[in-house]
């Protein structure tokens, strides 16, 4: 039982507290954590990662007046439980309950709800410029960011900036060795050299002291003494490429020496100028399991009981089969198959579930690391290689390259396929992680090609289809259990821009883009319990429209209903709206039914769905309603003529 924790309303209490109460405390966090994943799942090596580096910034820094931005935000638990939300830390991502990342409805300590990598240091840089532009130039600027996440390019762009105008801001950089997998890529090289670096720091120190010992020494002399100190830099890589880019940079430091972090940041605190706080954390810190497997531990399945002594014995397994592991096997079968196939992807290897495409095809998988839009323009350029380059990243993270998808891939009209894990709603992860926008960004440009399963059957269709396409396509699909749908025909193949008729109705049809098809198929049911005949026609494509049996649906049924996981504005039931338009037909019987102009909070995907009206009862009610409406305006124009 929390003894410490509870009583922690705001980081003020924190100053109440012994040294040895803060660990104490410490400890109590970390318990907390193992509790949640006793419920639910959620990022846990993380945030077992920087328990102590947070507590050690709200003892130094008063985050009322100072401001503070965690770059990604999901290591964000031991900053909620220590500032007033201890009470409400077991509801979160849940339907109404606390987000599993920063949220400033939640509390005035989060500045920014963040989800995606690499922003804290431009963020930051732009809250210090605003308050000294307003006249609260004492105020200090903290971001934390990982190595995992410190390749984005935006990174280095705000670097640039802050150097460039001499801001007082601290960036922390948290070293872990991480992203979600193994960090990749020369900086992580660079990073792994600077763990080397004990002699040099012992010689830095004592030339240090040297000079202020020595108060008239020579200009030559000193000059002489600090270019030797500058080669020594050189030599070991400590800080060099943070001190070229205008940065004084400190470290490398313990990041679990709780007290050792509080002395160095209360000294870096009255410092100015740019600097940069290297810090070793280890990912799991705290829990042997979660430290041996960083990877399986960054966001667990619930585990399954806790032992005494917080150890954790094992964890529940997972679910059924889902589509990210449809399209991994299906895209392995590929690579057996054909040698110049290609798989891509940003730091998510195991949430794409790619681990045995990197396993088997370690020359035909590239991980770019957090760097969507050169993943994207890398893919262009082995698309004009000749390679065959599957792009396999989160939809909500693909936004991140929109210009090179239109500049390298689409303008150039090359054959790169973008498979899209998680899009429409993310459940738990919440508004930064639904892809419910990629329909409208993909399907604007030319050449592109845009589908979507229905079901299981589809994905190695689709995915074979796109692999032989001579343009740039695009699959989506959610981050869901597998359906087999029931045909009453043959299972149609899937050819360029049609539409698979899998029930014809007579009283009307749902029109379906993707997975939602399943559920349609269920509404449908129900109606034709009730005596409708309700078809449900699986689009496939979004971009090309099967235009023949779409406007056959408008033109000839009394209701026609669009369904997609995806946002109206510009979405699949926009573009069935512009195709009728565009031939003259009547839409007053088209129904679009999809995400509403509004972020959506965090849940269970199947409570987003009916909160927004995407369940089975409700799309059955939306032709219900259409009916009765209908009647009653036919009534009303009986009285009229009458």
């Amino acid at each position: 039982m929390a003894d410490i924790l509870p009583g922690i309303q705001s980081p003020a209490d924190l100053h109440k507290l012994s040294d040895e109460q803060l660990l104490r405390l410490a400890q109590e966090i970390r318990d907390e954590l193992m509790q949640v994943l006793s419920m639910r799942p959620a990022h846990f090596a993380s945030n077992l990662g920087v328990i102590e580096l947070c507590l050690a910034l709200h003892l130094t820094h008063d985050f009322t007046q100072d401001r503070l931005i965690w770059d990604t935000g999901h290591q964000i638990y031991p900053h909620k439980l220590i500032t007033g939300r201890y009470d409400r830390f077991r509801t979160i991502r849940t339907l109404g309950g606390l987000m599993g990342f920063p949220n400033p409805v939640e509390s005035p300590f989060d500045l920014f709800m963040t989800g995606h990598a690499g922003c804290s240091v431009s963020t930051v840089s732009g809250l210090k410029a605003g308050d000294d532009l307003l006249g609260h130039k004492e105020r200090k600027a903290v971001a934390v960011i990982g190595d995992g996440a410190l390749p984005s390019g935006i990174v280095f762009e705000a670097f640039n900036n802050i150097a460039g105008m001499r801001q007082d801001v601290t960036v922390i950089l948290n070293d872990n060795k991480m992203s979600i997998c193994p960090r990749t890529g020369g900086l992580a090289q660079y990073l792994d050299q600077c763990r080397m670096t004990g002699l040099y720091q012992g010689g830095k120190r004592t030339l240090n002291q040297l000079l202020h010992q020595i108060p008239l020494l020579g200009d030559a002399a000193r000059a002489s003494l600090e270019s030797f100190r500058d080669a020594m830099k050189a030599y070991f890589k400590d800080g060099m490429l943070f001190e070229e880019f205008g940065f004084r940079y400190f470290g490398p430091v313990d990041g679990h020496d709780l007290f050792g972090l509080r002395k160095i940041l209360k000294d870096l605190k009255s410092q100015t100028g740019p600097i940069l706080l290297h810090v070793f954390t280890n990912k799991g810190h705290g829990v042997p399991q979660a430290a041996e497997d960083p990877v399986t531990f960054h966001s667990p399945a619930v585990f399954e009981k806790v032992a005494p002594g917080r150890v954790i014995v094992s964890m529940k397994a997972g679910g059924s089969k889902s589509y990210t592991d449809a399209v991994s096997q299906s895209l392995h079968q590929i690579m057996t198959e054909d040698k110049t196939v290609a798989v891509l992807t940003a730091a998510m290897c195991q949430g794409n579930k790619l681990e045995p495409i990197r396993k088997d095809f370690p020359n035909r998988f590239f991980d770019t690391g957090i760097c969507e839009g050169h993943a994207v323009a890398f893919a262009a350029g082995m698309a004009k290689a000749g390679v065959k380059p599957v792009v396999d990243i989160y939809s909500t993270f693909l936004q991140r390259s929109f210009d090179q998808i239109f500049q390298e891939v689409a303008l150039q009209n090359l054959p790169v396929v973008f498979t899209l894990d998680r899009a429409g709603l993310a459940g738990p992860d919440g508004p930064t992680h639904h892809g419910v926008f990629d329909i409208p960004y993909l399907r604007m440009f030319p050449n592109m090609t845009c589908l979507s399963p229905a079901d299981e059957t589809d994905v190695e269709p689709m995915l074979r289809f796109a692999l032989h396409h001579s343009g740039p396509v695009s699959i989506r699909y959610p981050k869901a259990s597998l359906e087999r749908l029931p045909r009453t025909a043959d299972y149609q193949p899937i050819e360029l821009g049609k539409a698979e008729i899998l029930e014809w109705g007579e009283d009307g049809c749902f029109l379906a883009f993707g997975p939602m098809a399943g559920a349609c198929m269920a509404a449908a049911n129900r109606l034709r319990d009730e005596g409708l005949s309700i078809g449900v026609i699986s689009a496939r494509f979004v971009k090309p429209l099967d235009r023949e049996v779409i406007l056959r649906a408008i033109e000839t049924l009394p209701v026609v209903v669009t369904v997609e996981e995806g946002t109206l504005e510009g979405g699949f039931g926009s573009a069935v709206l512009e195709a009728a338009h565009a031939a003259g037909c009547d839409t007053r019987n088209v129904i679009r039914k999809g995400i509403p102009d509004r972020f959506i909070e965090h849940g269970e995907r199947g409570e987003l769905l009916a909160a927004i009206g995407l369940d089975v009862e409700e799309l059955a009610d939306t032709v219900r309603r259409f009916r009765e409406d209908s009647a009653e305006r036919g009534s009303l124009n009986e009285l009229e003529v009458g």
